[in-house]
């Protein structure tokens, strides 16, 4: 006669099977690389960056905002992160910063509709204010701009601007290691290898730094100074 369990008197039950690890999730890996498709235009890339999930950014962001412009475009412009705007439009650069630097780049000589504007973390990153509204901005850590690195890498690729305008440390940081300080490179012309290609670059400050500066005036003739200096390289 057996037991309730199907095993006969006097033997013990069997051992129960060790329980399978849970699979990690995509975003675990801290890297885009596997949501890039090879061999893409700018419209592909667009589309395939909409289900990146190579980082946990993703899970609160409304969507990514990926680069816009043409990829005949002679500049491209680098910054940090979608802002609070970007993030609900789909777009980088449409906020208050972005209108300030569509006014300076037009100052400097730049037609901003020629350029190629991204970040170089697609997703939006941000905090809650105190009273669970209004999301406040947060940096992007070195984890989450390297695991975005691909879909920057791949712009780069398809784009081969002549001159990229690098603004911020988080885009400097990016594209050009983590010993990157804007203020002693600003409104100097570099030129470096970056994902195997030489690469002119002008970098300056974020615009959203002029914003929050607190002689904004200034801050706005300081960024203006460094546009001019990419226009001239330009030619």
């Amino acid at each position: 006669m057996s037991r309730p369990g199907g095993y006969p008197p006097g033997m013990p039950p069997p051992a129960k099977s060790p329980a399978k690890p849970a699979a990690k999730a995509p975003e675990d890996a801290y890297d885009a690389a596997p949501f890039v498709p090879a061999h893409a235009d700018l419209a592909a890339l667009r589309e395939a960056a909409a289900g990146c999930r190579g980082c946990p950014l993703h899970r609160d962001a409304t969507r990514t905002v990926f680069g816009a412009g043409s990829a005949d475009a002679r500049v491209m412009l680098v910054g940090e992160q979608p802002g609070d705007q970007e993030d609900r439009q789909g777009r980088p650069f449409v906020g208050p910063a972005g209108k300030l630097l569509d006014r300076a780049l037009a100052e400097a000589g730049i037609d901003p509709g020629e350029a190629y504007v991204t970040n170089a973390v697609k997703h939006f990153k941000f905090t809650r204010a105190a009273s669970g509204g209004r999301r406040v901005h947060k940096s992007p850590g070195v984890r989450e701009t390297a695991a975005c690195g691909p879909w920057l890498a791949a712009e780069l690729a398809l784009v081969e601007p002549e001159l990229i305008v690098v603004l911020g440390a988080t885009a400097g940081k990016a594209l050009l290691g983590s010993s990157f300080r804007v203020t002693r490179v600003r409104g100097t012309v570099l030129e470096e290898e970056i994902h195997g290609r030489r690469e002119r670059l002008v970098p300056t400050v974020h615009p959203s730094a002029v914003l929050r500066a607190d002689d904004r005036e200034e801050a706005y003739r300081g960024l203006v100074s460094d546009l001019r200096v990419a226009a001239e390289a330009l030619g």
